[in-house]
């Protein structure tokens, strides 16, 4: 096992991403970016290695599997754990590689609206039984200069929060998790930056304090704890 698995899964993302997109037709010139499923399975499996080092089997966990949703039927998560009829976690992996402003809106949209449709489920008609969902969010940000700067007006017809005044989108990505999990509506987060040097290297970063791998492991841990403490 390499001494920095997260380092590790990083790099297999950046070879990944370039594999898929050099196998696609325009060489991933149009729309590629979009297109390349598949770079995140590093970070996934490191994941789904941190559930089962936690206790859980390896057959507790399932890839793309449907949820049960309130506002529509079902949605398609990344992963989840079942555990003696319970849903131990269900995760999303994220990742946006270049055009972020373009994207950022969507991916605050589309996490809100996942975690919001599992709870309300659970609210309105017990979907998960007496063991409530644990939502978890990876997110892997390439760090290029259009995600360090400080971007656009947030000026609005009413006034906004102050807060993102002069975030760059990395630190708004950071405020998008952070508050995410403080508010309770992923119960843990991890949040990579990384680059790909023009030399070969692949480094990476954790700059938000509590969505760092060693956090993530932690919440983990707990949950895990939990749910077997509940179902023995």
């Amino acid at each position: 096992m390499p001494s920095d698995p997260t380092q590790a899964a990083v790099s297999l993302f950046w070879t990944a991403r370039a594999d898929q997109l050099a196998a696609l037709p325009d060489g991933g010139l149009a729309g590629g970016g979009a297109r390349a499923a598949g770079h995140m399975n590093g970070i996934r499996d490191l994941v789904a290695k941190i559930f089962v080092d936690a206790g859980l089997p390896e057959d507790s966990i399932t890839y793309e599997p449907f949820l049960p949703g309130y506002y529509r039927a079902r949605k398609r998560w990344d992963m989840a754990i079942r555990y003696k009829g319970a849903l131990v976690a269900a995760l999303e992996f994220k990742s946006q590689v270049g055009s972020v402003g373009k994207n950022i809106n969507n991916r605050f949209e589309e996490a809100l609206g996942t975690a919001t449709d599992t709870w309300a489920a659970q609210k309105k008609f017990d979907a998960f039984g007496e063991v409530p969902p644990w939502l978890g969010y990876v997110f892997v940000l390439q760090e290029t200069q259009e995600t360090e700067q400080s971007n656009r007006s947030i000026d609005a017809l009413f006034m906004a929060d102050q807060t993102f005044k002069g975030l760059s989108y990395n630190q708004r990505y950071q405020e998008m998790i952070s508050r995410f999990v403080s508010d309770n509506v992923y119960q843990a987060g991890w949040f990579i930056t990384t680059k790909s040097h023009d030399d070969g290297r692949v480094t990476y970063d954790e700059p938000l304090a509590t969505a760092t791998g060693k956090s993530f492991r932690v919440a983990v841990q707990g949950r895990v704890n939990y749910v077997r403490s509940v179902l023995g």
